[in-house]
């Protein structure tokens, strides 16, 4: 495999090519107008654009990017996480046109893209499911029969969905008829398939992956898990690795568990298989993502295993080069998904111009982005500006740094997700481990991010002026410590 295409952008595509390019690999990017000034472009060997801003005109167009690949004599395409990853039709147009697909098969991607047929295949392998219908309920009389049965409160989900679409809680029969119109219509308008199916709601669950990988031999292992509670919208925010709730026992168990989910799908490449786990630390399995994971980097940390290179080898017909033994756990390591939005307003996106960006340094901190000063926060995609993540020898100094982290990082612009990082870190139920993913909503409210002391933000607001136009960094016109103040209160609201 000599030349990579990077069916991707922004940080994903940039933490790929520089793997490949470790390896002696060339690469090859696609962009869309927006992202023309985009690092990954001028990281690549070579950079073509596939369309207007819009995914639907550029990063979603498969035949194109095929079409680009063929053109440039590549030999592998790799998806990275989002747009075509998990689609199993451009899986197979890639394989179809001669080009490596660096992911698993076509076949894989479509039983585990659909979570009844996901089910259906880990059930043969004997994985603790969470109690709930066989397959789409289309009826309300039988979702009606069936939650008497399983039990109240129960959740339904979209089949064919994620991220939290057409997902809705149901606490009584007076409910059903209605969430089960909306859950249908909302999985119909985002995924074009208005299945959906009914589960026992497990109150008060962590949601812990485990990351697996597996080659063209039918060796599969499993890399320990992720701890994911920490969401909002459904959708995570926070993530550590390993969990602090599992007992070596448990742990062996729940990846064990995965590498059968694996087995079910004959799954070729990096993975990543979801339980619920509840307060017994009794495990569910939830789905399986059948692509890189975004906080693949605190894996990465604790087990010293480059995930993109363990991909690429796997794509080109190399055996896994270690068995689980050699698989080791050292240290912990955190990761904060450092996004342009306002936690102040329920998270909702911000866009504007980066105008002072300055990533944290020094021991055990790594962050994984896609900007540069300057440039501007497109609408078009997912709001995500960077991926912080440490290391330490345990969970505690891996907390410490990512606090040092935080402070350091400056950004002004776009309001953004640092300080409700702060917030999460210094939390005493994150730090005790007594969470789960309820952890939002039944701790934070926005006025906890206010400043302290009421005189600070109209000194903030000040400083904020003085900064944007003499154009000095924040790290040395202020300072800050361990308590959110002026400092990282300017850094972070604009």
């Amino acid at each position: 495999m000599k030349k990579i295409l990077v069916a991707n952008r922004g940080e994903i595509a940039l933490r790929v090519m520089r793997t490949a390019r470790d390896m002696g690999i060339k690469t090859v990017a696609v962009f869309s107008e927006a992202d023309r000034n985009s690092p990954h472009v001028r990281f690549a060997d070579e950079a073509v654009c596939i369309g207007p801003p819009a995914s639907k005109d550029s990063y979603l167009r498969g035949e194109k990017i095929v079409e680009v690949a063929k053109t440039l004599g590549v030999d592998g395409i790799h998806p990275g996480y989002g747009f075509l990853s998990e689609n199993a039709a451009f899986a197979k147009l890639v394989e179809e046109n001669g080009i490596t697909f660096i992911g698993p098969t076509p076949e894989a991607i479509e039983i585990m893209g659909d979570k009844l047929s996901a089910k259906e295949a880990a059930k043969k392998f004997d994985i603790p499911m969470v109690p709930g219908s066989e397959g789409a309920i289309t009826e309300v009389e039988e979702a009606k029969k069936l939650c008497a049965a399983i039990g109240y409160p129960v959740l339904i989900k979209a089949s064919a969905g994620g991220g939290g679409k057409g997902m809705r809680v149901v606490e009584n029969e007076g409910e059903i008829e209605e969430q089960m119109h909306r859950a249908q219509s909302e999985a119909l308008s985002a995924f074009g398939d208005g299945s959906v199916f009914i589960e026992k709601y497990v109150g008060s669950p962590k949601h812990i992956e485990v990351q697996i990988l597996g080659d063209n031999y039918g060796n599969i292992v499993y890399l320990h898990e992720r701890e994911c509670s920490i969401q909002r919208r459904h959708q995570k925010v926070v993530e550590e690795a390993p969990s602090s709730c599992l007992t070596p026992e448990k742990r062996k168990a729940i990846g064990e568990a995965a590498v059968r989910v694996g087995k079910s799908c004959a799954y070729i490449g990096a993975g990543t298989v979801e339980f619920l786990v509840d307060e017994a630390l009794n495990f569910y399995f939830l789905e399986m993502n059948t692509r890189l994971q975004v906080e693949h980097p605190v894996t990465e940390m604790i087990t010293g295993v480059d995930l993109v290179r363990e991909q690429i080898n796997i794509a080109r017909g190399e055996k896994l080069s270690f068995v689980q033994e050699d698989i080791q756990l050292i240290g912990h390591s955190m990761e904060l998904r450092v996004y342009a939005e306002d936690p102040m307003n329920n998270f909702l996106p911000d866009i504007g111009q980066l105008k002072q960006y300055k990533k944290p340094e020094g021991p055990g901190v790594r962050v994984d982005d896609g900007f540069e000063e300057g440039m501007t926060i497109p609408i078009y995609y997912d709001p995500m500006i960077a991926k912080l993540v440490t290391y330490g020898k345990d969970r505690e100094e891996a907390i410490n740094r990512m606090l040092r982290a935080i402070d350091s990082y400056t950004i002004v612009g776009v309001r953004n997700t640092l300080i409700f990082g702060r917030f999460v870190l210094t939390h005493p139920d994150f730090v005790s481990g007594k969470f789960d993913t309820n952890f939002v909503n039944k701790n934070f409210k926005p006025e906890l991010l206010q400043p302290s002391n009421p005189g600070e933000e109209e000194a903030a607001a000040i400083i904020a002026d003085f900064l944007f136009s003499e154009k000095k960094n924040t790290t040395t016109a202020v300072t800050s410590g361990n308590k959110i103040g002026v400092s990282n209160w300017v850094k972070n609201r604009t």
